[in-house]
């Protein structure tokens, strides 16, 4: 079985070789980039399942790199890991909102982050396991092909965007919280805000376009997908 692969995105050198050395001694492959060019440029060319990204990196950003992933039909589905020195709220916020899948702030146990590493790789390896396919209201969501399509369109999802989906379109009508949300869709040892669950969403609902109607919102707890049985009843009252 080939080794995951990882690339850390790191400007501290001392630090890229504690996480390079500590990786490969967990039986991951390696890669690393001590820019944000030298990172972008590495991800398109290697296609790592996973990038540990350091926010604050010369030349082009990590944030900035998140985002021009996520926009590349090539490199959308690597997994990334945000890590940074910067602990407030809205960077973390900032940081799901174009994409990230994890935040670790810096100072952090090794340990630790590479638990996080192996949960965001179980989590994916999970969904690739179970091939069943969810249709509702003309929203498919085929989890053994990470495919989401609308009608006929298909969606261009982050992966923590294709678990919500995915956690909401399997029970329609059931309304989640937003810590069940955490739970259910982004795994239970995620250190995601609440908050950041609204960021997913609108993010989700404006790539659903036209079906973005069918997550609803349920004021002061949570969200739901549409229950098809009750907009149909809704249509014969109207």
């Amino acid at each position: 079985m080939a080794k995951p692969l990882v690339l850390i995105v790191e400007d501290d050198r001392s630090l890229a070789d504690v996480l390079d050395y500590n990786l490969k001694q967990e039986q991951f492959d390696t890669v690393v980039a001590t820019t944000g060019q030298d990172g972008l440029n590495q991800a398109r060319l290697r296609g790592p399942d996973l990038m540990v990204l350091d926010l604050m990196l010369p030349i082009i950003d990590g944030l900035e790199i998140c985002r021009r992933l996520r926009a590349d039909p090539v490199t959308r589905s690597i997994l990334i890991l945000m890590l940074t020195a910067k602990a407030e709220e809205t960077d973390q916020v900032a940081g799901f909102s174009v994409g990230a899948d994890d935040y670790v702030t810096k100072p952090f146990s090794v340990k630790v982050l590479l638990e996080r590493i192996r949960a965001l790789l179980r989590r994916r390896a999970g969904a690739a396991n179970n091939g069943d396919v969810l249709v509702s209201q003309g929203i498919l969501v085929d989890r053994g092909r990470h495919r989401v399509t609308a009608g006929e369109t298909p969606l261009d999802l982050t992966p923590s965007e294709f678990g919500l989906l995915e956690a909401l379109i399997r029970q329609p009508g059931r309304v989640f919280s937003r810590s069940e949300l955490i739970d259910s869709a982004l795994g239970g040892d995620s250190l995601v805000l609440e908050r950041t669950i609204d960021v997913h969403i609108r993010a989700l609902r404006k790539k659903l376009e036209a079906y973005a109607d069918l997550v609803e919102t349920v004021r002061g707890i949570g969200y739901r997908f549409r229950d098809p049985v009750g907009a149909r009843q809704e249509e014969q009252v109207s």
